[in-house]
């Protein structure tokens, strides 16, 4: 199981939100770059981004950043936040983005999710953002009606390979994960499910490890210094 540390960035610095509250924010490091470069020397096999500020406006303010750390760490990295056309993913892409994740314009605008997936397989993943096991959208300031179990089906079925599923009320919060939640979506859908939000512990990572999760993303109990990437790592890979 890979474990990809998170690095989320809103107005150019990485943050941790509570919850997905744009009020309720933590900075932990002013470049992010420290950050990457930080997971980068402690091992990471993957680094997993986020750009807050499109997620939530679907304007990639922060892409220059994200290209600087790009163009600094030799790490895989998988981004995500305001790619909602095939021209933000072409670009991310020929920018050397190893994998980009779809998250609002997933549900808003399947036919594009398709279409990214025939023209480059494994490297676009889809994003599903759960509330009460139903999608949120907009950088979780919109709810759906659509499950992520419903959606999950529909794009594992479309060839995507890699779903990330967020439990939002978990997130940020290093309660634990959503267990029962993370089976369900590991046993219904036919794809790599990565798993996202309220890991705490490295008990936390042995339990998502049992679920058959492919990874799981850690940003909290990192920054907070809960576990070490280096832990996280060694129980992922165990056995």
């Amino acid at each position: 199981m890979i474990i990809y540390p998170a690095i989320d960035i809103r107005g150019g610095k990485a943050v941790r939100l509570v919850e997905g509250d744009y009020d309720r924010e933590t900075v932990f490091d002013a470049d992010p770059l420290d950050a990457a470069l930080r997971w980068q020397a402690e091992g990471a096999e993957w680094i997993h981004i986020v750009d807050l500020d499109g997620a939530r406006d679907g304007v990639r303010a922060n892409a220059e950043t994200i290209l600087r750390i790009r163009k600094e760490i030799n790490v895989p990295i998988q981004l995500g936040g305001g790619l909602r056309t095939i021209e933000d993913i072409d670009a991310m892409i020929a920018a050397g983005i190893n994998r980009v994740v779809i998250g609002s314009a997933a549900v808003t605008n399947p036919v594009m999710v398709e279409f990214a997936v025939k023209k480059y397989g494994e490297r676009i993943a889809v994003g599903l953002d759960a509330r009460d096991g139903r999608l949120a959208t907009q950088g979780w300031t919109e709810q759906t009606r659509v499950t992520a179990i419903h959606a999950g089906i529909t794009f594992a079925a479309m060839g995507v390979q890699n779903i990330i599923y967020t439990d939002i009320g978990r997130d940020g919060k290093l309660e634990g994960p959503n267990i029962a939640g993370l089976i369900d979506m590991t046993m219904s859908i036919d794809a790599n499910v990565i798993a996202s939000g309220g890991v705490s512990s490295i008990a936390d990572i042995r339990s998502i490890k049992r679920t058959r999760a492919a990874g799981v993303i850690v940003g909290a109990a990192l920054y907070h210094e809960r576990i070490s990437l280096a832990e996280a790592i060694t129980a992922g890979a165990a056995s």
